[in-house]
C-alpha cells in the first residue's frame, strides 16, 4: 500500500512520521497531475500547496479547528487528506466533487467560499462566535497574495488586529501570483520579504554571538530582542503587517513541512490573532507547469498527465479572441480608449492591448470595486475606460456601476465575459445575475451579441458613448457563425420571418437554441418570427411595437430569468397596454449546479425543443 492510500483522515497523516512526509507530498503531486489531466482544474494552485495543507492538518484539528480557503481552488490538498481521494475522477463532473470546498462533501469544509478576498472576513467572524462561547477552537484562513490585494481582505485585517485575543491564524500563501503575476504595491512589499537572502542568517548570527557573551550574554540578547523588529523591517520590510498590530512569522520556505509544523504550532500557541508568511511555487514538482511562465498551469482542461498539451486542442474562435483583437482595433483609432481588469489580464483578453499600449491597460489586481470607481474616475477626467471582468465578478461592484458611474453619467463600457451558463466551476461561476442587477441602472444601455459582427458593432458604439455606461456580455462558448438578420425592425434584428403567431426574442448566445425553435415551429407549420432586440436594456419601443402583432411572445436568456431581460420586456409591454400570451426563459431562481452547459441548459428548458414546446404550449387551442 502506497502511503497516500493509508491516508482516509488527518489523523492518519498525524500518524506518520517525519522522514514519510517528503515521500507522501510526491505521491500527492503525482495524484494530481494523474486525476486533474483527465477531468480539467485548478493544477498549478494545488501543486503549490502541497506541503502546506499537509502541515495544516498535522497542526491542527480539522473539522474542530475549521481551515478556511479563500478562493478555494487550492483545497484540492485538503480534499486528498480528507477522505475524499476515491472521488477525484468526478472531480467538477456532473454529480461528482466540486472544485471548490463543499459542505456537502465533507465536514472538513465550513466556507464554501470561490470568489476572493473573502477568507479572512469569514475567519473573524467565526472566531468570535467560537470566542463569545467559550469554544476553545483556532481558525486558520488560509490566503493568497493575490487575494490580498482585495480591499476585503484588508478590511478584515484591520478587524482582526484590534482583537488581541482571538484565536485566528492567517497563514499567507506567497507564491507571487493570482492568475499571473500579482501586481501593486502589496506585492512589491511581499516580494522585498521574498528575495532578501539576509535576514534570517542575520538574525543568527546576532543571536548566536550575544548569547554566548559571558554572564551578560542572556540578558544582553534579552534587552536587543527590539533591535529584531528594527532589523526585520530594514532587511525585510513588513510595516504593512506590523504597522496592524497583528503577530508575523515569517517568511517561512511553504514547501519545508518540518519548518511550517513548527511555525504553526507557534502560531497556534500564541494564543490571539497570528500572521504566517509562506512562501510556495505555484505548479511545484510538475516541469510543464513550473515552465509555463504565464499562469503556471493555473486552470487546465483535460491535458496528457507527461507533457501537459491539451488532449483535444479546440480550433474554435473564443468571444475573448475576438474581443482581445476588437479591443486593440478601437484603441488604434481612439486615443482616449483605456482598459482596466481585476487581475484577469490574460483570461479577458487584454494581454494584446497591453502589448499594444503598455501605458493604457490598468491591472488593479483582485479589487473589482476599485477597478469601477477607478473607471468613473478616469471617464470624469476625459478617457473612455473599459471594464473587461468575468460576469460574476461584477456582482462585487454593482454599488459602484451604481452610485459612481450610473449617477455621474460617466462613459464607462462594462465587457462581461464568462456570461450566462459557464460548466464544470459550478455556482459562484455562472454569469447568471448580471442581466438582472445592470437592469436596475439608470441609464444603462446593455449588448449580448449574437456573433462577431455584432461584437465589433456593439463595441464600436460602446466606446464611442461618453455620456452614459455601457455594458456588453458574452458566452464562454465559441463565437457562433454570422447570423445575418434577413430583415430589420427599427432596432431590431428580424432573423426569422415565418409567421405572426410566436415572436421568439433570443438574447446573446441563446439566439441559436431560439432559431433551433424556430425553425421546429416552423416545421410544423406554425407562423413564428425569432428576433434578437441587439440592445437588450433598456427595452426598445420598436420590440414593444412589433411584439403588439403577435399572440405569443417567448424571451430565452442564459440569466437569472427573475429580473432579466424577459421580465424587463414583460414590464414594457404592461406599460404600454400590450397584453399577450408570454413566457419568459431563462435560468431558474436558485444555485445552479456544476456540469456541461448543453446538459445545464436542457435542465433550465433552454434549448430549441424546450422552447418550442413552451411557444407550443401558449397558443390558444
Amino acid at each position: 500500500m502506497s502511503l497516500l492510500e493509508s491516508i482516509g483522515s488527518p489523523e492518519d497523516l498525524k500518524r506518520l512520521n517525519p522522514d514519510q512526509l517528503a515521500p507522501l507530498a510526491e505521491e500527492i503531486r503525482a495524484f494530481l497531475v494523474a486525476k486533474v489531466s483527465q477531468t480539467g482544474g485548478h493544477l498549478g494552485p494545488n501543486l503549490g500547496v502541497v506541503e502546506l495543507t499537509m502541515a495544516l492538518h498535522r497542526v491542527f484539528d480539522s473539522p474542530f479547528d475549521p481551515i478556511v480557503f479563500d478562493t478555494g481552488h487550492q483545497s484540492y490538498v485538503h480534499k486528498i487528506l480528507t477522505g475524499r481521494q476515491d472521488d477525484f475522477a468526478t472531480l467538477r463532473q456532473p454529480g461528482g466533487i466540486s472544485g471548490y470546498p463543499s459542505r456537502s462533501e465533507s465536514e472538513h469544509d465550513w466556507v464554501e467560499n470561490s470568489h476572493a478576498s473573502t477568507s479572512l472576513s469569514w475567519a473573524q467572524g467565526m472566531a468570535k462566535a467560537f470566542q463569545l462561547q467559550g469554544e476553545p477552537r483556532t481558525v486558520v484562513a488560509v490566503i493568497g497574495d493575490g487575494a490580498l490585494t482585495g480591499g476585503m481582505a484588508w478590511e478584515a485585517l484591520n478587524n482582526i488586529a484590534a482583537q488581541p485575543d482571538l484565536r485566528l491564524i492567517v497563514v499567507v500563501n506567497d507564491n507571487g501570483r493570482s492568475y499571473l503575476k500579482t501586481v501593486g504595491g502589496l506585492a512589491t512589499r511581499l516580494s522585498a520579504l521574498r528575495t532578501d537572502r539576509r535576514y534570517e542568517p542575520t538574525l543568527r548570527t546576532i543571536k548566536t554571538v550575544v548569547s554566548s557573551a559571558p554572564v551578560v550574554g542572556g540578558r544582553l540578547y534579552s534587552l536587543l530582542h527590539a533591535f529584531k523588529r528594527g532589523m526585520k523591517d530594514w532587511l525585510a520590510p513588513q510595516g504593512m503587517f506590523s504597522d496592524l498590530g497583528l503577530k508575523y512569522l515569517g517568511p517561512i520556505d511553504g514547501h519545508d513541512v518540518a519548518a511550517l509544523e513548527v511555525t504553526l504550532e507557534q502560531a497556534r500557541d500564541f494564543g490571539g490573532p497570528v500572521l504566517v508568511h509562506c512562501l510556495t511555487k505555484k505548479g511545484r514538482g510538475y516541469h510543464a507547469a513550473e515552465d509555463d511562465l504565464e499562469d503556471h498551469f493555473h486552470a487546465v482542461g483535460k491535458i496528457d498527465h507527461v507533457t501537459g498539451r491539451p488532449l483535444s486542442p479546440s480550433s474554435a474562435r473564443t468571444w475573448t479572441q475576438a474581443f482581445s483583437e476588437l479591443i486593440v482595433e478601437q484603441a488604434e483609432s481612439n486615443p482616449k480608449l483605456v482598459a482596466i481588469t481585476a487581475a484577469m489580464l490574460h483570461p479577458v483578453g487584454l494581454d494584446g492591448f497591453r502589448d499594444r499600449f503598455p501605458d493604457r491597460v490598468f491591472d488593479v489586481g483582485i479589487a473589482e470595486q476599485h477597478a469601477v470607481t477607478s473607471a468613473a474616475g478616469l471617464a470624469t477626467a476625459g478617457l473612455h475606460p473599459v471594464v473587461a471582468v468575468y460576469a460574476t465578478f461584477l456582482n462585487r461592484a454593482f454599488d459602484q456601476a451604481l452610485m459612481d458611474v450610473a449617477l455621474h453619467k460617466a462613459g464607462v463600457t462594462f465587457v462581461l465575459d464568462r456570461a450566462g451558463v459557464t460548466g464544470p466551476d459550478g455556482p459562484s461561476h455562472h454569469g447568471m445575475w448580471d442581466l438582472s442587477l445592470l437592469s436596475l441602472v439608470p441609464g444603462l444601455r446593455l449588448a449580448a451579441p449574437r456573433d462577431e459582427p455584432r461584437l465589433a458593432e456593439a463595441l464600436d458604439i460602446a466606446t464611442h458613448t461618453d455620456e452614459a455606461p455601457t455594458a456588453i456580455r458574452y458566452s464562454k462558448d465559441p463565437v457562433p457563425a454570422p447570423i445575418p438578420a434577413v430583415e430589420t425592425h427599427g432596432s431590431v434584428d428580424v432573423l426569422q420571418a415565418a409567421g405572426s403567431r410566436v415572436l421568439i426574442v433570443g438574447v446573446g448566445q441563446l439566439v441559436g437554441e431560439a432559431l433551433a425553435a424556430g425553425q421546429q415551429l416552423a416545421a410544423d407549420g406554425v407562423g413564428v418570427t425569432v428576433v434578437d432586440p441587439v440592445w437588450s436594456l433598456p427595452v426598445s419601443g420598436d420590440l414593444v411595437e412589433l411584439a403588439r402583432s403577435f399572440e405569443v411572445v417567448v424571451t430565452v436568456e442564459d440569466n437569472l430569468v427573475t429580473g432579466g431581460v424577459g421580465a424587463s420586456i414583460t414590464q414594457a409591454l404592461a406599460s404600454a397596454g400590450v397584453h399577450i400570451r408570454l413566457q419568459n426563459l431563462g435560468i431558474p431562481p436558485g444555485f445552479l449546479a456544476q456540469g456541461a452547459r448543453p446538459d445545464l441548459l436542457e435542465a433550465c428548458g433552454l434549448s430549441g425543443s424546450a422552447i418550442a414546446d413552451v411557444a407550443r404550449a401558449l397558443l390558444p387551442s
